[in-house]
């Protein structure tokens, strides 16, 4: 498919310069993803912008300049054959440039359709996160069906989109259409190491409201997350030396314990000798992740 690349936008849009941007930035919200596009919200100025599959800059400004822009350069049309998408989702104070790694390996397996979600996991919310996670979602082909591969927090963030669903009854029928999730290092019955990082204040301006979460509001958010209703896995480290991170209740990875992942209904658990901010990058865990991925796929999608 070909796309405009003209830096001029519609009239009533603004100029744009088409400047190259990074994904290393935690600012930044994806609200809407359409072949490489990205229509994203600022969280820091609110202000939105529209970046192409090469993180160039396309358009900048309202959301309904941006979502313009997208339909002009990127028109929705109807496609031969559903695809599944496999969803990335990185963890607290990390970027979506955290999976890229993955990302490769998952297009050399079999998986060329990815998208790395990128949210803004030091402000606002994890419902703020699931509700734009599950914007982006709904506004792709209603027969594209969806995996899901979350890092740390990233898995907490699809178990509140999974609730809100839920509880809204899923109108564009979503839940249907996921097949399978792997868990990387999920803080499933919270973090002790954000509840005891807490009162030093520090944490919360750092790692904000979401992080908080994760520890002294945990008991405010649990009832928010549901279970997948599709087959889950989890891996988790665990790391066993003799110099044990004190903040952390018994074996783990040195920021999620090993209890602490764990989840009622997951069809397996592994552990694997990885600290917890290296998991998605190591090569033991991508291929494990690829194995479970591909046993859990419907032969029918593309």
């Amino acid at each position: 498919m070909g796309h405009s690349e003209d830096p001029i936008m519609a009239e009533t849009s603004n100029f744009n310069v088409p400047l190259k941007t990074t994904h290393f930035n935690q600012t930044w919200t994806d609200h809407l993803w359409r072949d490489g596009y990205r229509v994203q919200q600022n969280a820091l100025t609110g202000h939105w912008r529209l970046i192409d599959a090469d993180s160039y800059r396309r358009a900048w400004g309202s959301k309904q300049q941006c979502v313009d822009s997208l339909n002009q350069k990127c028109p929705k049309t109807a496609q031969a054959t559903a695809k599944h998408h496999v969803i990335l989702l990185h963890g607290l104070m990390r970027t979506c440039g955290s999976m890229q790694a993955l990302e490769t390996q998952l297009s050399e397996n079999e998986f060329p359709h990815t998208i790395r979600f990128s949210y803004a996991s030091t402000r606002g919310s994890i419902g703020d996160h699931a509700a734009a996670l599950r914007e982006l979602l709904e506004d792709l082909p209603s027969g594209d069906t969806f995996s899901f591969v979350g890092h740390s927090m990233g898995n907490i963030v699809v178990r509140h989109l999974i609730g809100d669903l839920q509880a809204d009854g899923d109108p564009k029928q979503i839940l249907s259409r996921c097949e399978s999730m792997v868990m990387l290092g999920p803080p499933n019955q919270g973090a002790m190491i954000a509840q005891r990082l807490a009162p030093t204040k520090v944490f919360g301006w750092v790692t904000g409201q979401g992080g908080m979460e994760l520890g002294a509001n945990w008991k405010q958010l649990a009832p928010k997350l549901a279970v997948p209703p599709f087959p889950f896995h989890i891996i988790a480290g665990d790391v066993t030396t003799p110099v044990a991170n004190p903040l952390v209740d018994g074996v783990g990875d040195f920021v999620v314990g090993i209890e602490e992942a764990k989840l009622d209904g997951a069809k397996s658990f592994t552990t694997v000798p990885v600290l917890h901010s290296f998991l998605m990058d190591n090569a033991d865990v991508m291929e494990k992740t690829i194995q479970l991925l591909k046993h859990e796929a419907s032969p029918s999608i593309d």
